[in-house]
């Protein structure tokens, strides 16, 4: 629960943590939270943000219907792009990769030196060894561009045989080239925030971001269509600020494990034993 005193301090944070979203995205971020943060609160905020207030509103396309592409499998489809970013180059890198898998919406980002294909498929080696290779793959930067880089993975990993999926038209949807936009976006925000030009360190914080917001096309977050649960970061995704205060190195890890459980009962009857059972457990803290 917030109070008045840090509701709005609340909302910025994870409206910065997010990568500046829109209201529903950052209400939903927060709901995930706090029980008691209106989206009129939300609305507030993110209307005095001066990042969000920076973004370029860019007019849709009227009259035209698209035919979404299907995946019924993980790693059916992956489909990749590049972003330029030779005007704000980071040491040696001047692009950007993005790959995304089709089904889950998963987005990965990687900084490169060069769009030549053999480093992006020395990238894309890295990611298919973690999270799998697709069936097919798909980029809107031209066939031959694909089948170049599906030829590089061949040298590479002989035992990989990759489908040289049709780039974008109107009657197909590429999902990955619209999340562009937000990825810019977003890196932009970070950048500011951290008042650095390194983005090829911020790439990461900016796909956390977009993998734990929800996602209007699957109705879920990435990270849990992916991973099949919701996402943790650390102890602070699990225990309330005023606990984490206490908590200092060398603490035994049957007290942190103690506080969790406490934390994790949702049921009322439990918060009056639970509410005790931290205070027992702070005292033998301090």
């Amino acid at each position: 629960m917030a109070t008045r005193n840090n509701e709005f301090t609340i909302i910025e944070d994870i409206h910065r943590a997010c990568g500046h979203k829109g209201e529903k995205k950052t209400h939903k971020k927060v709901s995930e939270h706090y029980a008691n943060i209106p989206i009129s609160s939300v609305k507030k905020v993110i209307a005095q943000c001066e990042r969000c207030a920076e973004k370029i509103k860019k007019s849709s396309t009227v009259g035209l219907v698209v035919r979404p592409l299907i995946s019924k499998d993980l790693n059916q489809r992956g489909q990749i792009d590049l972003i330029d970013f030779q005007s704000l180059p980071d040491g040696d890198y001047k692009f950007i990769l993005h790959y995304q898998e089709h089904l889950t919406k998963y987005s990965l980002l990687r900084p490169l030196t060069s769009k030549r294909a053999i480093d992006v498929a020395k990238e894309l080696l890295k990611i298919f060894s973690d999270f799998g290779a697709p069936h097919v793959l798909q980029s809107d930067n031209g066939r031959e561009f694909t089948a170049s880089i599906i030829k590089e993975l061949a040298s590479l990993w002989p035992d990989l045989i990759l489908v040289n999926g049709r780039p974008r038209h109107p009657q197909s949807q590429g999902s990955v080239e619209r999340a562009n936009c937000s990825v810019k976006n977003s890196l932009i925000a970070w950048m500011r925030d951290q008042r650095t030009s390194s983005w090829s360190t911020g790439l990461y914080f900016v796909q956390w971001g977009i993998n734990t917001v929800y996602h209007e096309a699957i109705g879920i977050l990435p990270y849990k269509a992916m991973f099949g649960q919701h996402p943790k970061l650390g102890l602070g995704a699990q225990l309330p600020k005023e606990f984490l205060q206490k908590i200092a190195s060398g603490i035994p890890e049957e007290v942190v494990i103690g506080l969790i459980n406490c934390n994790e009962s949702e049921s009322e009857d439990y918060v009056f034993v639970a509410t005790k059972k931290r205070k027992n457990l702070l005292k033998s803290i301090c």
